[in-house]
Formats: C-alpha cells, structure tokens, sequence
C-alpha cells in the first residue's frame, strides 16, 4: 500500500498528492511515468512523475479529476492509502546540453514538464519556458518552473495572467525574432501539441511531445497505448513515451483516446449517482440515530 502523505487543491478539479513510493522514487527519472490502481476493484491509469524525492521516498502526482477513477483518487486524503502503485515506467527523457531549449506546457501537462525543465537546466541549457492554462486560477507551478528558467512566458487564453493567447503564439514570436533554438519538449493537450509539432517542423527545430494514450499493462503486452511515428506502431508505455513530435500521427491518436468517452462517461455517472446515494444512506441513518 502507498500512503498519502500530502494533498493540495489547486483548483476546481484538479489535485496535486505527495505518496510514500521509495523504490519508485529511487529509480525514478525525468519523463517517466506511474501506473495506480486506487482500490482492489479498480482500474489501472497511467500518471506522469510531476517530481520525486529520493531523500524523503515520494513521488508527486497532479491530476484532474476527469473520470471515474481520478474522482475517486481525489476522495482520499492524508494518511490513506493507494493499492498499487507501479514505477517508474517509461523511457526517460534524452538530458543532455542541446544549448537553447524551449519547454512549453499547456493545462495539467505543465506538471509534466517540470522535472524535465529542471533537468535540462542543470546540465548546463539555456531554458525558456512557456506555460499556457485557459485561465489564471489553472495555471500551474509557475514559480517552480521558473526557477529553472532563463526566461518565462506566460499566456492565457483570456488573458486574465501574463500574454492572451496560445502557447503557439509565444513561441512564433521567438522563432521571428530569430533566437536559435535547438529543442522544443512540448507537453499538454494532443492538439496543442499537435500545433507546437506543426509549427516548428518548417524550421527543422527538433520537437519532442510526451504522450499519454490510454494504457492498461504498461509493458507492451496490451497494445492498448500503441501510436504511429514516423509511419511505424510504437508502444507509449515502453518506447516513450516522449516522441520525435514531427513523426506522430496526432489525427489517429485523438481518434484513439476517444474511443472510450462514452463508456467513460456512463462509468463516472454511475459512480457520481452510487457516491450520491451512499451520502443520501448516511443522512438517513443520521436521522434515526
């Protein structure tokens, strides 16, 4: 079992947790990934390491409560436990001195990007980074990324922090105003990424995304998180899941994460209505008693 040891609300929805994983955290690296499974009945989802503490044995998660099974992870709090907690998984990300790197995170994927961010900073590259969010209250470790940053921009959809706009737009305006960059690692949204990919392909800039399909096993037995680069299958959970962003098939992969929004959805009402009826039971009782 995986203690919780800290909780924090970010905001509507969206949760970051602290868990007692010391093996995990020993051999966890930038980039990799978790698979958990909160109860004995439950299902396996994959979480991407938003940081690791070798020294105190734990692992941090940040997640939005879209589904079913990360309602019911929200539920826990400080001193409950995860039944299973699989890690790290995953290729890590290729650290090396590249010179001037742009790390660019949209939404919950900015969680992602931070120990990469981080890890590139301290072999030796120049880091900007730019980190979107729809709206300020969503916008994510701003403070903690730019520590590790040279420079950091800011966007938001409704302008209501830093720049309006879209991540893309920010890093046009770096590309016009001719700075060399050797590296973009993109993480957030399919399609942000898909835009990212597509925008500095013309340029030749090496772009790395890091990929989440839907995933079961997470050692490549299932097939369930395949994806195609470069015209070949590839597996997320063992051959990324960061990939050369240039050669991924970003229409296929949004086709693929879709499969299951229906039965994803009849899956969260279902439990939303059995949780609803539980309090309606515990009132009940409380009314007697």
């Amino acid at each position: 079992m995986y203690k919780v040891i800290e909780k924090e609300i970010l905001h509507e929805n969206l949760v970051k947790m602290e868990i007692e994983a010391p093996l995990v955290a020993k051999s966890a690296k930038p980039g990799q990934f978790i698979i958990l499974r909160v109860d004995e009945k439950g299902e396996r989802i994959p979480l991407t390491i938003a940081d690791f503490d070798r020294k105190k044995g734990t692992v941090t998660i940040i997640f939005l409560e879209v589904g079913k099974t990360t309602k019911k992870l929200g539920t826990l709090e400080v001193g409950d436990c995860i039944e299973s907690f699989t890690g790290p998984l995953g290729e890590p990300s290729d650290i090396r001195k590249y010179g001037t790197t742009i790390c660019v995170g949209g939404g919950v994927g900015i969680a992602c990007l931070y120990p990469i961010a981080r890890a590139l900073k301290e072999k030796g590259n120049r880091v900007i980074s730019i980190l979107g969010a729809r709206t300020k209250s969503l916008l994510i470790m701003e403070k903690e990324i730019g520590k590790y940053s040279d420079e950091l921009i800011v966007v938001t959809d409704d302008g209501s922090k830093g720049r309006k706009g879209f991540v893309s737009d920010a890093l046009k305006e770096l590309i016009d105003k001719g700075v060399k960059v050797d590296l973009v690692m993109a993480i957030g949204p399919v399609i942000m990424m898909k835009v990212i990919s597509d925008l500095t392909k013309p340029y030749g800039i090496k772009t790395l995304v890091s990929l989440n399909p839907i995933m079961v096993d997470g050692t490549g037995m299932c097939g369930s998180c395949r994806v195609t680069v470069n015209g070949e299958i590839k597996f997320a959970c063992v051959d990324g899941p960061e990939f050369d962003g240039h050669g991924v098939d970003f229409d296929n992969l949004m086709l693929r994460n879709n499969r299951f929004r229906e039965e994803e959805g009849i899956a969260l009402k279902r439990y939303m209505e059995e949780q609803w009826q539980c309090i309606g039971m515990g009132k009940k009782h409380g009314d007697k008693a």
